[in-house]
């Protein structure tokens, strides 16, 4: 079922190649956006229909219809997501950021204001499986930001609906708007606007590689959080650990995509036997299509020498998610400082942060771990700093910005400088005089 690697060998090394996104989807995206751009609500609706099957009368769910459709989630659901929205919004709470000020010595003020983004857009992906916890993760995150519009976009069904759990978790989450299309289409009309469609702020939220080529080719019109590919787990045991769950822990990652990367790092030959053992197993009593597809293309068994070797090899990698599942998983973790998300002990698998820990769940792929971090409430905020001198700092500062404006040759910045000095030396020289002649 899944290949058994040495950590030294070239196969190994290669595991980190991203899966390749068909050289098709660029340029069917940039025609995409080209259309909407042109077009506006007319070309979202026609994709709408072609890719989903569903003819829109508008482009939003209507606020009756939403409030009927959450209505139908089961009570149970509705529980563990209010449950989940909870510990999201706790686990962030503090990330909030702060605003401050200097005071300079002459009188001046200079600030730094964190300022909520006024409207954002949360895509939650339809087509394999639901994910009303997405909506979760990103429309309550921004909405604990103090964002005031906040669009969950998901591809309709064919009637026009959209899932009672999605819709549910869209209204615990507390976000504004549902906008009723996926894809690059979806993508496209919020970072441009349309007709009824308002242009977002920023972009957050996992989609298949036509929404990500989108987020991609967008970006410089709004903000994304991300460039999202094809999920993954690396998963470093030791003898401690039971092949069963290192199993199931690799079925749960492995069936969200054919793409996955679904990895087992260990020091133990025999745990690497053993668990692909399991994986047959396991497949074999619960079968689970997209697992064994994705196991059988991306999955491996990586042997190490030793447990140092094997927490190097997942470091490298930077995994979108890690579990240690090791004796000492305390110590191992300084080791491990590139992952995203990490998920410490044997008890601790990937499907808790997915959706209940409180951590986010959208997180970056592809070895961006090494420079990028899950979802989090700065995503939804900007800074704006506020520069306010008097006349006495800016006669103090004076000397220092024209010395450097001279140097780079913006002699017209240090003019912008001297003109304002020249004013407030007459000033200061009138006073002067009237005060001399009181006297």
């Amino acid at each position: 079922m899944i290949r058994i690697l040495r950590a030294g060998d070239a196969e190994a090394a290669g595991l980190r190649a991203s899966a390749l996104i068909a050289s098709s989807v660029p340029p069917a995206v940039t025609a995409i956006i080209a259309d909407v751009r042109a077009r506006g609500d007319a070309a979202v609706r026609e994709l709408t229909e072609k890719y989903d099957g569903a003819r829109l009368d508008s482009l939003f769910l209507d606020g009756a219809r939403w409030d009927a459709l959450a209505g139908q989630c089961p009570p149970q659901v509705r529980a563990a997501l209010e449950l989940a929205h909870a510990r999201v919004r706790a686990f962030h709470a503090p990330q909030l950021p702060g605003s401050y000020e200097i005071q300079l010595a002459k009188g001046g003020v200079v600030r730094c204001l964190s300022v909520p983004l006024q409207r954002a857009a949360c895509y939650v992906p339809g087509g394999r499986a639901a994910y009303p916890s997405t909506v979760i993760m990103t429309a309550s995150v921004a909405r604990l930001a103090g964002v005031a519009d906040v669009i969950v976009a998901t591809p309709p069904r064919r009637d026009g609906s959209i899932l009672p759990e999605v819709a549910a978790a869209a209204r615990i989450a507390g976000a504004t708007r549902i906008l009723l299309a996926g894809g690059a289409q979806a993508i496209a009309a919020l970072a441009l606007g349309t007709q009824t469609v308002p242009r977002a702020d920023v972009i957050v939220g996992p989609g298949n590689a036509y929404v990500t080529e989108a987020k991609r080719q967008l970006s410089g019109e709004v903000r994304i959080d991300s460039l999202a590919g094809p999920t993954e787990v690396v998963i470093v045991a030791d003898s401690s650990a039971d092949p069963l769950q290192i199993a199931a822990d690799l079925i749960a990652q492995a069936e969200h995509d054919p793409l996955a990367l679904a990895l087992l790092v260990t020091p133990d030959a025999a745990l690497a036997e053993k668990t692909a053992q399991a994986l047959g197993r396991e497949l074999e009593a619960h079968p689970n299509p997209v697992a064994a597809q994705s196991l059988q293309a991306r999955g491996a068994a990586v042997v190490a020498r030793d447990l140092d070797e094997a927490l190097a090899f997942a470091d490298e990698l930077a995994p979108e998610h890690l579990e240690l599942l090791v004796e000492d998983a305390a110590a191992a973790l300084p080791k491990v400082r590139r992952a995203a998300a990490v998920f410490l002990g044997h008890h601790s698998p990937v499907p808790v942060g997915d959706y209940l820990a409180g951590p986010n769940h959208t997180l970056p792929t592809s070895g961006t771990a090494r420079f990028a971090s899950g979802l989090g409430v700065a995503d939804f905020f900007r800074r704006q700093t506020i520069i306010e001198y008097g006349p006495e700092q800016l006669a103090a500062d004076a000397h220092a910005i024209e010395t450097v404006a001279h140097a780079e040759g913006l002699h017209g910045h240090a003019r912008a400088v001297e003109v304002r000095l020249e004013r407030y030396a007459l000033r200061a020289a009138r006073g002067a005089g009237k005060g001399g002649s009181s006297k």
